[in-house]
């Protein structure tokens, strides 16, 4: 049996809805579709959320470099002053024998020679290097009577006496010398046995 004609146009109507079209040919929305809608609509949320994770990442990373940075610049300014004050101090310790020396020059001095004048001149000579030291914070270490510390003394000797507790410093036989919590020259000493 034939199908009517009008079935025939059933058949195509049917065919053309499953396809999605309505009867005017619009786009129907089915399941499948409405998915795609919502997809589309939230890639933009998922590609702005991913670019604010992206600079999340590049602004910790900026901070971190910068944080190294500062790091990397306080670490050469503080080695900077390290390595000037080892060679202040270097030049220091090449000064103190020539303290030592006018020291035990003008120790010696003899009274016939106490009024001359060049005599005074060397006096001044021997006052501005130990302004010198002054202005570099450096203390002479002179510990007789002191128990004895082996960070500042160093021990050449020993005394049996009796008058001094043993353990602690009897003679001096040269100063030491130190700048802060920096000695630039044990004392040489004897220590009381």
């Amino acid at each position: 049996m034939d199908k009517p004609e009008n079935a025939a146009t059933n058949d195509t109507h049917e065919s053309e809805t499953e396809n999605g079209a309505d009867v005017e040919g619009n786009e129907q929305a089915s399941p499948e579709g409405v998915a795609e809608g919502v997809t589309e609509a939230r890639a933009p949320e998922d590609e702005l959320e991913a670019l604010r994770t992206e600079a999340q990442k590049n602004l910790e990373g900026w901070q971190r470099t910068l944080a190294e940075f500062q790091n990397y610049k306080r670490r050469i300014e503080r080695e900077a002053r390290e390595s000037y004050q080892m060679a202040t101090f270097d030049v220091l310790k090449n000064l103190l024998p020539i303290v030592d020396d006018f020291e035990r020059a003008m120790n010696n001095v003899p009274e016939s020679l106490r009024n001359e004048a060049w005599l005074e001149g060397i006096s001044l000579i021997q006052r501005k290097f130990i302004r010198v030291l002054e202005d570099y914070d450096v203390t002479a270490v002179d510990p007789v009577g002191e128990p004895f510390d082996p960070n500042l003394h160093q021990a050449v000797g020993a005394d049996e006496t009796t008058d001094v507790e043993s353990g602690h410093v009897t003679e001096t036989l040269q100063k030491g010398y130190v700048s802060g919590d920096r000695v630039l020259r044990p004392a040489m000493v004897k220590v009381a046995r």
